[in-house]
């Protein structure tokens, strides 16, 4: 259920979400070198706010791309930028690793955690949002959105006392804790599938300060919003569209 004030407008659309591609997506965007980091740009040149976006293990993925591309396009009123970094240099998870129901993937998956972990992430985080604004100063407001494991990147960002993020939305995100909860302020948007455990959802909601939205997709798997998306069946592209425009609404009233 949403916590967020059944305010007139709310329900309804505030975007125009493009015709989503199921297969063979074609990007709008471009890769830059920023902060040291390859990183998928794309939105209006005149845009003056930005969203970072920490994608998922698998990285790249053509649904995360698209999702990007739906960010910047689909609201005329409030336009915005669009980063993500390639945090694992060329180095992603292989998609079939999950779900990690071999020893083996088992195995993989904590080196790869080990490797990039969240709370590293995390750390890189400011001094890429300030490299950024250095090229994109027009930019003044910034959000972030995590993906799964971006989720908790996203947590860890934003408990800070000094985080430059005006807003935040976590995706399916995994490793939630309520204690994280605790020291987020700034407004924050949680869309979890089924996947996440309802308990930690619920006493995260509860420990969040400021202006929120928590909602569960009730029949959509971890990552339903990105790499592990199949778009290729109706109700998922349908709560996939869906899931882009919540976080289009919430983002248009704090950002």
């Amino acid at each position: 259920m949403s916590t967020m004030p059944a305010q007139h407008g709310h329900s309804e659309a505030c975007c125009n979400i493009p015709p989503v591609v199921s297969k063979g997506y074609t990007t709008k965007g471009t890769y830059e070198e920023l902060g040291g980091f390859k990183s998928y740009v794309t939105g209006p040149k005149e845009a003056t706010k930005g969203i970072i976006t920490i994608y998922d293990i698998f990285g790249y993925y053509p649904q995360t791309l698209q999702g990007a591309d739906i960010l910047a396009t689909s609201d005329h009123a409030h336009q915005y930028r669009v980063f993500i970094p390639d945090w694992f240099k060329g180095e992603p998870a292989p998609l079939d690793w999950f779900p990690p129901n071999t020893e083996e993937k088992q195995k993989n998956l904590g080196a790869f955690f080990q490797k990039n972990s969240p709370p590293s992430v995390a750390a890189k985080v400011p001094d890429y949002v300030k490299a950024v604004s250095e090229k994109y100063p027009e930019i003044k407001t910034w959000a972030i959105l995590g993906f799964c494991w971006g989720g908790k990147v996203v947590s860890l960002v934003t408990s800070k006392p000094d985080t430059v993020f005006k807003a935040a939305v976590e995706a399916h995100p995994a490793m939630v804790d309520p204690a994280d909860a605790e020291n987020i302020k700034v407004p924050l948007a949680l869309l979890a599938s089924k996947d996440e455990n309802p308990d930690d959802v619920k006493k995260f909601e509860q420990n969040l300060k400021g202006p929120k939205h928590v909602e569960t997709f009730g029949d959509q798997i971890h990552g339903w919003m990105a790499a592990r998306s199949d778009l290729d069946n109706d109700r998922v592209k349908a709560e996939y569209i869906r899931g882009y425009e919540t976080v289009l609404k919430f983002l248009s009233k704090h950002v």
